[in-house]
């Protein structure tokens, strides 16, 4: 059995939003079930750490849906900023058993014990780009909140917590501080991001700060092949 991590699929099967318009997307959903049947096995675990689907529904999302629980694996899904069809934890676990959708889980206020890590995350928040805005403060805070909640649940596994984002934590030299403080409150020593696409993910590639190891593994910098996470 082993961990697996990859974000930001953007996966439109059931919508009009074809990703090959970008560069380097071409062929891309061919180019992750291939990579993906070669490295996963049914007995491994996937972390998806947002902007899984571009179906603005659930119902638009499902054929999304279809196509990753048709995978090998247990999959993980965290939200995205693209994420429009996320709803209710109640909703959404009722979507994927009415549809047999057995091999999805969702990343939400929790945390789940596989291949000897306490996963856990939330969606983080922009930080970065200028002053910061009132509502940007108060979405980060909720946010801190929740991975709080996330990382407290880890703890109790009593596993090493391993924490999946869609935003990054530090960007630029500067810092998300509530993020932050949270990974360090509670001995986080490897956290995974997406989110970043393009020329710029060269330079998140893999870093660490005060203790913490960060990794980039939006799908296009990382060559739409899930990534094995190795905690030794």
């Amino acid at each position: 059995m082993a961990l697996f991590t990859i974000a930001d699929p953007h996966l439109s099967f059931g919508t009009d939003k074809p990703m090959d318009i970008f560069r380097g997307w071409a062929n891309h959903t061919e180019k992750l079930k291939e990579n993906w049947e070669k490295l996963v096995s049914p007995e491994d675990t996937v972390v998806l750490p947002g902007d899984i689907s571009w179906g603005m529904s659930l119902e638009e999302a499902k054929p999304d849906f279809a196509f990753l629980n048709a995978l090998p694996g247990v999959k993980i899904l965290g939200k995205g900023n693209h994420d429009y069809w996320w709803t209710t934890m109640k909703k959404m676990r009722a979507f994927t058993e009415t549809n047999g959708f057995s091999t999805i889980r969702f990343l939400f206020n929790n945390a789940f014990a596989a291949e000897g890590a306490a996963i856990c995350g939330t969606r983080g928040w922009f930080f970065d780009e200028g002053a910061p805005t009132e509502e940007n403060e108060r979405i980060i805070l909720r946010e801190a909140g929740r991975l709080r909640t996330g990382l407290t649940a880890a703890a109790g596994l009593g596993l090493e917590p391993v924490v999946f984002l869609h935003y990054p934590v530090t960007a630029d030299g500067l810092i998300c501080e509530p993020l932050f403080r949270e990974l360090t409150a509670f001995g986080v020593k490897r956290c995974f991001f997406g989110h970043i696409h393009g020329e710029t993910s060269q330079r998140y590639r893999d870093f660490t700060v005060n203790g913490v190891r960060f990794s980039l593994i939006s799908a296009d910098s990382i060559g739409f092949c899930p990534r094995r996470i190795d905690l030794a």
